[in-house]
């Protein structure tokens, strides 16, 4: 077994189900209007990351590894499935939580196991140097997982595999090991438009481009600083969504073949499958941190996910007179 191969067991060891490898040179030119630098930039001037100013810094650095890990010749993109069949409780009165977020923080559980991962890589290799990441470093981390093979960028900005469809969390290893690469993975999006109709503020303003500032994923997780509140227009639309939403995930065709996750720390809390509207608008600072202390749900912080719930409250009631 070489070096690459034997990297790749271990990955499957430590519990990732997806694995592969991306080959990083250093003729990655900002100039090209295909390059992740390009089209940042392009993302960026248009505005689409709203408040997210982190976006904006050192485009250079986001946009090459080589600039993040000097020497880093191959990157070790990796992925846990995190789907469930576990339905949610959408009865009148019920909030609905994104897939994602109804077990444990997934930053957490791939960070620890990224963490034996390199000690692993090093002890295959001990000259090697590694990095890792899960989400918050500056990694264009599903652009490279689709170049290790692992899955395609999806009309709606998100990573889709043949076999686990839109259900896998991401995280890579940066190294400076010269790897045997995958073979990049193929976009079989096709003619399909059912995530951009799916979206129910518009916030797909073209294929494989999301304006965050519409995206309620963004406006329930991102905006919760004192002043940052949700536009009224965008609002009703939210529905009874308080963190994060799945539609343009949920209608993709590629996840008929979803299978179950085997990963404990991603089956769903009861809280999370029966989130009750009325129990949670109650809920005072100190509860909410230790109902959330795992999930990724604090990411909302306290005051931010009460106004998703009013809001949440006050749409499925005027729907609820509507109807």
């Amino acid at each position: 077994m070489n070096l690459t191969e034997a990297i790749k067991q271990e990955t499957r060891v430590l519990g990732f189900d997806a694995v592969g490898i991306s080959r990083v040179t250093s003729n990655l030119v900002p100039s090209h209007p295909d390059s992740l630098y390009s089209r940042l930039g392009e993302w960026l001037r248009r505005g689409y990351q709203g408040a997210m100013g982190w976006m904006e810094r050192d485009l250079t650095r986001r946009a090459n590894p080589q600039e993040v890990q000097p020497g880093c010749r191959s990157i070790v993109s990796v992925g846990i499935n995190y789907y469930t069949d576990h339905r949610a409780d959408e009865r009148l009165g019920h909030g609905r939580i994104a897939r994602y977020a109804w077990g444990e923080d997934y930053h957490a559980v791939l960070q620890a196991r990224l963490g034996q991962l390199e000690l692993r890589i090093k002890a295959l290799a001990p000259g090697a140097v590694t990095r890792s990441y899960v989400d918050t470093g500056p990694v264009m981390e599903k652009a490279w997982a689709q170049q290790a093979g692992l899955g395609w960028i999806g009309k709606h900005s998100n990573l889709v595999s043949t076999r686990f469809g839109s259900w896998l969390v991401l995280g890579e290893v940066l190294t400076t090991l010269e790897l045997e690469p995958d073979e990049p993975a193929a976009d079989l999006c096709g003619s399909c438009t059912l995530c951009i109709k799916a979206c129910p503020t518009g916030a797909i303003t073209e294929p494989y481009v999301v304006d965050a500032r519409r995206c309620i994923s963004y406006l329930t997780i991102e905006l919760h600083k004192p002043g940052e509140e949700i536009p009224a227009d965008l609002a009703p639309k939210l529905g009874n969504r308080i963190f994060g939403c799945d539609d343009c995930l949920d209608i993709c065709p590629f996840n008929v073949n979803a299978t179950p996750t085997s990963e404990p720390a991603f089956q769903p809390s009861p809280l999370a499958l029966a989130a009750d509207l009325d129990r949670l608008a109650v809920m005072d600072e100190q509860s909410f941190a230790s109902a959330f202390r795992k999930s990724p749900i604090k990411r909302s912080r306290y005051a931010g996910f009460l106004r998703n719930i009013r809001l949440a409250i006050k749409n499925t009631t005027a729907h609820n007179h509507q109807s």
